[in-house]
């Protein structure tokens, strides 16, 4: 375990650099030019799904990024109760969406580090990032037409951009590391309504947990099924 943390401690150093200058970024923007709140949690919330990328490309290991969800949920309980990073949610806010954003980080890395097929933990991670994070600056910047899902109030407009940006995520991260296939696009059409779906309902922020774990199983198991 510590020749694994001394070996990776560079990557990682890197990593936790660009996640606080992420956070630092948000809290000027948010304390200083006033930038709404749900601004700067996007902003985060985007920039953040990329750290799982890095961990790919650097190859840090399942345990270690098991402990780095675990020491994120932490944070994120904690920034629940107390006035952390208000750039991030206010204290009370009425979400779990932080917490189970960690959460799923260590649910796909357990699953899919083990395995070695850490691209669907990608996917996942960067369907919520890209797909989430715009479908809710679109949405409430330009949402007009909205529809109602078991209580909860979502608009077309932010429907469209989850599942064009989750179609984009799937498609791009299939073609580098599977190849160009005709079956690529159909896979990804799948994952983006189904992502979408998974998306409509976000009460709690419930949807930072379904909406990664559920991307990246689909598109595993279609993967599997229609590219072998």
């Amino acid at each position: 375990m510590l020749d694994s943390i001394v070996l990776f401690a560079y990557p990682l150093s890197l990593i936790f650099l660009y996640l606080g200058i992420l956070v630092a970024i948000a809290e000027i923007l948010h304390r200083f030019l006033k930038i709404d709140t749900e601004l700067t949690r996007k902003i985060v919330h985007i920039g953040s799904g990329h750290s799982l990328l890095f961990a790919w490309l650097f190859h840090i290991p399942l345990n270690i990024c098991l402990w780095a969800s675990i020491v994120a949920g932490i944070i994120a309980l904690m920034s629940y109760f107390l006035p952390i990073l208000p750039s991030i949610h206010s204290v009370g806010r009425q979400s779990l969406g932080t917490f189970c954003y960690a959460i799923s980080i260590g649910v796909l890395t357990g699953w899919f580090w083990q395995i070695d097929q850490p691209q669907y933990a990608v996917i996942g991670i960067l369907i919520m990032a890209w797909g989430d994070g715009m479908a809710g600056v679109i949405g409430t910047q330009y949402g007009k037409n909205f529809y109602y899902v078991i209580g909860n109030k979502k608009s077309w407009e932010g429907s469209l951009t989850m599942m064009v940006m989750s179609f984009l995520v799937t498609s791009i991260m299939l073609l580098i590391t599977v190849g160009l296939t005709g079956q690529i696009l159909l896979i990804a059409l799948i994952v983006a309504l189904l992502a979408t779906a998974l998306e409509s309902y976000s009460k709690l922020g419930i949807d930072n947990l379904t909406v990664p774990v559920g991307s990246a199983a689909i598109c595993f198991y279609l993967s599997h099924w229609l590219l072998s």
